[in-house]
């Protein structure tokens, strides 16, 4: 029988790709990305009564993650350990609340009170008011403007508050749904992730990925929580001393603030200031609480928090303006709050997923391997 032979079909070359070619293909892959990140960025503005608390329960389940660990290391079941944590955590906020409500209603209560001693005390201001009022007058005739109309809003009303009120117990309720859920299912959701993905190499990548975001957001959140509370118990003594009414007040307030990095120190610097307006005779002694604030609030920034967690650890100021005015605008208050963790988490995704970006944090790592 005669053999066969098989001919190789000839190989072919196709040309290689042009510059104006390979620029539209990078053109199309970015834009397909640049429109995921806007759909996504849009999806979460548009879902943010669900997202929100569901964020936030996601966040401080992360904080609590390692209590909920160590209990279940004494055979405690991962369902009543995430309850345990979920009860402390009640607990703490309401023994907070507490504190802080008869303070806060007497102040509310004082309002129109402070507003017209504020009146009083910024009428030594009122000359340069008057100049600027002038300068003001002079550029609407050279511009030929109309001023600017102000609507006043009378506030909520009875009905608006009963509409409002099952909104906000159904998102509490979703946070504290979620808070517990997170906790008691962490290693569950894990496991799940895992099998699902189709190779070794990348199980390995998000295998590190839930390690990294568990340690950098609850080490993070845990050792904020320790210096602010820190820097607010010295800041009501300091008040104290200083004889300002409820100064347990403006620590707690400090204490809260100042998990919002820039933004919370300079709302409590102008509280302060308010305060001080009222409480002293003259504008350099009404400084006295802003001063003292600002300065704890320096030395808890420069010396405390680089000691506690690390100077590399401090993040890059402008990555983290850019995340609270990101945050902030999506989702709000909380976002605030959800900013630095956010920043954290998608730090843990780049750092295992493109090797060799740092932002600042091995500190931590180095800290955590110790």
């Amino acid at each position: 029988m005669p053999s066969r032979t098989i001919k190789k079909a000839p190989t072919v070359r196709l040309p290689p790709k042009s510059n104006f070619e390979i620029l539209l293909t990078r053109g199309a892959q970015v834009s397909i990305i640049f429109i995921g990140i806007v759909v996504t960025v849009f999806a979460l503005h548009a879902g943010e009564f669900i997202l929100t608390p569901i964020g936030l329960g996601v966040v401080i389940g992360l904080m609590l993650g390692p209590l909920a660990s160590r209990l279940e290391r004494f055979k405690v079941p991962p369902a009543l350990s995430a309850a345990i944590v979920v009860l402390l955590f009640i607990v703490s906020v309401c023994v907070f609340a507490l504190l802080v409500s008869s303070p806060l209603s007497f102040w509310l209560q004082r309002l129109p009170q402070i507003w017209s001693q504020l009146a009083t005390q910024l009428a030594d201001l009122k000359g340069p008011l008057e100049t600027f009022k002038s300068m003001r007058d002079q550029l609407r005739q050279v511009t030929g403007g109309e001023g600017v109309s102000v609507s006043v809003d009378e506030g909520m009303g009875v009905e608006t508050m009963a509409t409002l009120a099952p909104a906000v117990i159904a998102q509490i309720l979703l946070f504290f749904a979620s808070l517990y859920f997170f906790v008691a299912t962490r290693d569950q959701t894990r496991i799940a992730i895992l099998r699902v993905c189709f190779n070794r190499r990348l199980r390995w990548r998000v295998a590190h990925i839930f390690r990294d975001v568990e340690r950098l957001v609850s080490q993070y959140l845990l050792s904020i929580t320790v210096i602010n509370v820190a820097e607010g118990v010295t800041v009501g003594i300091g008040l104290y001393l200083l004889g300002v009414p409820s100064a347990p007040l403006w620590g707690a307030l400090a204490i809260i603030t100042n998990f919002v990095p820039f933004i919370g120190p300079l709302v409590m610097v102008a509280i302060l200031f308010a305060v001080g307006l009222t409480e002293f005779d003259t504008l350099a002694t009404s400084l006295l609480p802003v001063i003292l604030y600002l300065g704890v609030n320096t030395i808890e920034g420069q010396f405390v928090t680089p000691l506690v967690i690390g100077r590399t650890m401090t993040l890059n100021p402008f990555v983290v303006l850019l995340a609270l005015a990101f945050w902030i605008w999506l989702w709000g208050a909380i976002g605030g709050f959800i900013a630095i963790p956010a920043l954290l988490v998608g730090y843990a995704i780049i750092r295992n997923v493109l090797p060799g970006v740092n932002w600042g944090v091995d500190e931590l790592d180095r800290q955590y391997e110790r």
